[in-house]
């Protein structure tokens, strides 16, 4: 693809998210930053967390991972919807009850100062991790197809991509970045639904035939029940879904920053609702995508990359015409950006509210050290994305998305404790409990094949993360 109408094309999205900010943030104090004063239509939500929730590294890697695991991946999805409607049933509301901007304020409120900074902590950590890679992979797609023809160092790239970010997001926070969520998931949803449609148009296919003919080439298989020790097993994937959902969505400060605008509760509950249905329509578009890729290259004989990941990138910006190249670069883009721009809103409104206690500053302060700490998370995360540049090793990087199961279990097991128990906790003994837990979750993780008979464990690590944090918990706990 030309390198001036990629060009072209990203200064015009650009703009026009620019514009958005400048329209949403007329007016905006710290409190719209942090909350959108609460007047988000539940809708626009809704659906802007389509993009927020499908980062780059989903557009990119859900397709590409057909060619190894079919459509088992919807297994996890389906264990999505479980968790989703948990959030709507019981942490909706208690957030709500509580009048909470960071989540993570319930740990206070619940048991004391240092489970409340244990659980930021750890958000922190993994939110800028993740948020970081996934932006890795927006700026190296970037660069291979743009600024290497222009031979822009990748610093420059990457530094280009995070201004951007800031630019659009400083003034009006989680209020503007409702909006440009929306127009971002609008692109996504546009270039995934077109990519598909060119596709099968190509290969003779109408929309009945689809599903049959990636059936027929060996891609479609979705339920896994006949190997227990396999990572692909059902009941793993499907309640490692719905716990993934919990702690990666309803424990998660970016994501349930967003439902926290919404006028009311029962708004915030629709806003959920439909957004957990919508999620498993577009992840099936996705999983179709990568069958229809595998079944274009088979018919015209191209070479699958050796890594997965490549295919879908390769064939749309060198065999699939300039039209899927475009829409390609817009869905990337959007995904990566609509990903990026909410985790950065979202840690900068932890940091505030849960390390520099924002709740009794006056607005000057607040506007002062909100506009320094919105900096720094941008100049960390240029930092990482170098670091990960410098590495250069796939190897690392899937170690880095397993971060997650790691960093998440704390928060579900500190939550959960808080939910489910009457128990009091107190001191430095909650911080230690939620060091130890990921440590040891790794250990049994590793040799769990030994051990078990040849039981592997996969996305499981999070649920088994979060018990191993209740027992120690309830350990060092008093009634």
């Amino acid at each position: 693809m030309n390198p001036l109408l990629v060009a072209s094309i990203l200064i015009i999205y650009f703009c026009v998210l620019i514009g958005i900010s400048f329209i949403t943030s007329r007016g905006a104090d710290t409190n719209t930053f942090f909350t959108a004063n609460r007047q988000s239509p539940w809708y626009l939500v809704a659906f802007g967390m389509i993009g927020a929730s499908l980062s780059g590294v989903t557009f990119i890697s859900v397709p590409g991972n057909v060619i190894n695991t079919g459509f088992a991946y919807f297994q996890v999805v389906l264990g999505y919807l479980i968790g989703y409607w948990a959030i709507i049933g019981i942490l909706m509301p208690l957030y709500y009850k509580l009048n909470l901007v960071s989540i993570y304020a319930y740990l206070d409120q619940r048991f004391d100062a240092w489970a409340y900074r244990t659980g930021a902590v750890f958000f922190l950590v993994s939110r800028t991790i993740g948020s970081s890679l996934r932006l890795f992979l927006a700026a190296s797609v970037l660069q291979y197809f743009l600024f290497d023809a222009w031979h822009v160092p990748f610093f420059v790239t990457v530094a280009v991509t995070i201004v951007l970010i800031w630019v659009y997001t400083f003034k009006g926070g989680i209020k503007t970045i409702v909006w440009t969520d929306t127009f971002q998931t609008l692109f996504l949803v546009s270039a995934l639904i077109i990519t598909v449609i060119i596709i099968a148009n190509r290969l003779g296919l109408n929309f009945l035939e689809i599903f049959d003919r990636i059936q027929t080439a060996g891609y479609a298989r979705i339920f896994h029940f006949d190997d227990a020790n396999s990572t692909l097993f059902f009941p793993k994937q499907f309640l490692g879904g719905a716990f993934i959902a919990i702690a990666m969505t309803g424990l998660d400060q970016e994501i349930m920053q967003k439902n926290l605008t919404c006028k009311t509760l029962g708004d915030a509950q629709k806003n959920m609702f439909w957004f957990s249905l919508i999620i498993v329509f577009v992840t099936l578009l996705f999983l179709i995508l990568g069958g229809l890729l595998l079944v274009y290259s088979n018919q015209f004989n191209l070479a699958i990359p050796a890594r997965p990941d490549e295919i879908f990138p390769r064939l749309a910006f060198n065999e699939l015409g300039p039209l899927v190249g475009i829409f390609f670069l817009l869905g990337i883009t959007a995904s990566s950006y609509a990903s990026a721009d909410s985790a950065l809103a979202g840690l900068t409104t932890s940091f505030c509210i849960d390390f520099l206690n924002f709740k009794d500053k006056p607005e000057s302060v607040k506007k002062r050290q909100k506009f320094i700490v919105h900096l720094g998370f941008s100049f960390l995360f240029l930092l990482i994305i170098i670091i990960f540049k410098e590495i250069n090793e796939k190897a690392v990087i899937d170690a880095v998305l397993g971060v997650a199961g790691y960093t998440y279990g704390p928060l579900l097991g500190l939550f959960s404790f808080g939910l489910f128990t009457q128990r009091k906790l107190s001191g430095v003994a909650v911080t230690i409990v939620c060091i130890l837990s990921p440590a040891l979750s790794y250990l049994i993780s590793t040799y769990a094949p030994v051990w078990f008979n040849g039981y592997t464990i996969g996305i499981e690590v999070l649920l088994l993360n979060g018990l191993i944090t209740f027992g120690g918990l309830w350990l060092v706990s008093k009634k």
